[in-house]
């Protein structure tokens, strides 16, 4: 009996390995004909056609990208040299300021020619950067315009619109059409009247 059950035992196992081998066969058979499975002409053109498209197409972004990077490097290669070299015009202004300032000096010949000068030197060198594209910008009385100016200051002026620009702090600058650096600029407000000065103070200490 126990020799019979062996036996059984032994042929149910050998069974299901034996479906185990059928079906491991019959999964690589249908692996290899998928595999193996033929793209037709027209579909192997269409797909060279594919692959040609992204690659023109990808070259076409490169060279574009190139002459882009090109100009920039062209147009604007002296843009940080252009920039420090502001500092000279920032510094004959300041200079002129110190010298206008100075009580010895002041009303003498010799501040005024100094003073003439200065001032054709700063011309020279503006007369430079405009050859080079490097022009200053236009700000007094002109509304102030972030992309250009940078308010610092408000000065009550009822003769101008608010908003208006009415003294320049430092002077700006673009090269070509891009900033090089904005205009520090004061701008106009309404005068504030004396009643709403008073009110104010009025809710001012009432809070406190």
């Amino acid at each position: 009996m126990e020799k019979e059950e062996n036996l059984k035992q032994e042929t149910t196992e050998n069974e299901t390995s034996n479906e185990e081998v059928k079906e491991e066969v019959s999964k690589n058979i249908e692996e290899e004909n998928n595999s193996s499975k033929e793209i037709s002409p027209e579909e192997k053109i269409k797909e060279l056609e594919d692959k040609l498209i992204r690659t023109f197409a990808e070259m076409e972004n490169q060279r574009r990208r190139f002459e882009k990077e090109k100009e920039d490097a062209f147009e604007y290669g002296g843009y940080a040299f252009a920039k420090e070299a502001l500092n000279l015009i920032d510094n004959l202004e300041r200079s002129k300021l110190v010298l206008q300032s100075d009580e010895v000096l002041k009303d003498t010949e010799a501040l005024k020619k100094t003073l003439e000068h200065l001032d054709i030197i700063n011309k020279d060198l503006i007369s430079i950067f405009t050859k080079n594209n490097i022009k200053p910008i236009d700000s007094i009385n002109k509304k102030l315009d972030p992309n250009f100016h940078q308010a610092m200051m408000e000065i009550e002026d009822d003769a101008k619109e608010p908003g208006t620009i009415i003294q320049e702090i430092q002077k700006g600058f673009m090269i070509k059409d891009r900033l090089l650096r904005p205009s520090l600029v004061a701008v106009s407000k309404k005068t504030e009247k004396k009643d709403e000065k008073s009110e104010e103070n009025k809710e001012n200490s009432s809070e406190n």
